[in-house]
């Protein structure tokens, strides 16, 4: 099987040029199809020689993956589903507001940290996506856009803990971020995490200003514990050191992330305890009504409960927001997607 072509630097696929007897050059004009053009074959890169293009036919695929199912939501919002070349799948999203075109991209097959409330990780971690994986999403959802559309935003909040792929995400990131590849900002680029502290301190020692968002979701240890396993070996305390330091070093606001479950940890008590957590904080609370998940127990929040909250946290200094819920008449949420695929084939084999 040819190799992706998005499995190569800018400096390999130069290398690649210089070895088939073209000039270094060409590397360019590629990438230039790659990331602005948005090339849907080898064949319609028209400033390169028909025999380069058929040199890179023989070497190539410009994708590896294969979509298996794309919604479009009457918000015109568009998920996808990759199946890549092992059978995997993963999910990616873009989503249309007036002034934005944001998408969002998975970095794992799964997820290790078993948030209970999250479709992501009900089937486990199975690996890392690979270079072009993530590549693939990106430029695929890129190519959804109208001619007159370009991309704004990105957010690393799909299927997966991106700060445990750092070493294949921060590459691929800087593709995106280079002036040959999509030239857009680090500053609109998010990284959610589920509170690695560690991680969190490794991404600031980059020197990227990208905005970080950590999945907060509980105001004490003793819910996030329940909420969020992995806290057990964190604790909150370690989880806002870390996310200080991150402030200090890149210059961003925090953004923390808090999913409202019905009757759960939505209740006024709950607001004040995360506002006591952030008051001394440049942070901003992100909340996010629950997106229900057919197979899980939690229910979403009353309205007036939401409102409330948010008055709370704002009455005490706090800044907080309401996520607008896109795709809302699609599978919506992250990994819903992915998780229906695999109970389909489940039932196609039983």
């Amino acid at each position: 099987m040819s190799r992706g072509i998005l499995s190569l630097t800018h400096e390999e696929i130069e290398a690649w040029c210089l070895e088939h007897g073209e000039q270094r050059f060409r590397a360019d004009q590629i990438r230039r199809w790659l990331f602005e053009n948005r090339a849907s074959s080898f064949d319609g890169m028209l400033d390169l020689s028909k025999a380069l293009r058929e040199k890179l036919n023989e070497s190539f695929t410009l994708f590896t993956g294969e979509v298996v199912t794309h919604q479009v939501a009457s918000d015109l919002t568009e998920k996808l589903l990759l199946k890549m070349p092992g059978g995997d799948t993963v999910e990616c999203v873009l989503m249309r507001e007036p002034d934005r075109r944001t998408i969002c991209i998975s970095t794992q097959v799964g997820c290790a940290m078993g948030c209970v409330f999250c479709a992501s990780g009900m089937l486990g971690l199975k690996r890392n996506l690979e270079r072009e994986e993530i590549l693939e999403q990106i430029l695929r959802l890129d190519r959804l856009l109208d001619p007159g559309e370009r991309l704004t935003n990105i957010v690393v909040m799909g299927i997966g803990e991106p700060l445990q792929n750092l070493p294949i995400l921060l590459p691929v990131l800087d593709d995106v971020t280079d002036s040959k590849g999509l030239g857009l900002s680090p500053r609109r680029i998010t990284i959610s995490t589920v509170g690695l502290p560690a991680k969190i301190r490794e991404l600031a020692e980059v020197g990227k200003p990208y905005n970080l968002a950590v999945s907060l979701h509980a105001s004490t240890d003793q819910l996030r514990d329940e909420l969020v396993p992995v806290n057990d070996k964190i604790g909150i305390e370690a989880i806002l050191e870390a996310t200080d330091e991150y402030f200090a070093t890149s210059g961003r606001r925090v953004t923390f992330e808090y999913v409202l479950l019905g009757g759960l940890n939505d209740q006024p008590e709950h607001a004040h305890q995360l506002a006591g957590l952030l008051k001394s904080r440049n942070a901003h609370v992100n909340l996010i009504p629950m997106n229900r998940v057919e197979t899980l127990e939690f229910d979403e929040p009353s309205a007036s409960r939401t409102t409330e909250f948010v008055s709370i946290l704002e009455a005490r200094g706090i800044v907080a927001t309401v996520r607008k819920r896109k795709g809302a008449d699609i599978d919506a949420a992250c990994g819903q997607l992915r998780l229906k695929a695999a109970a389909n084939d489940e039932a196609a084999t039983s």
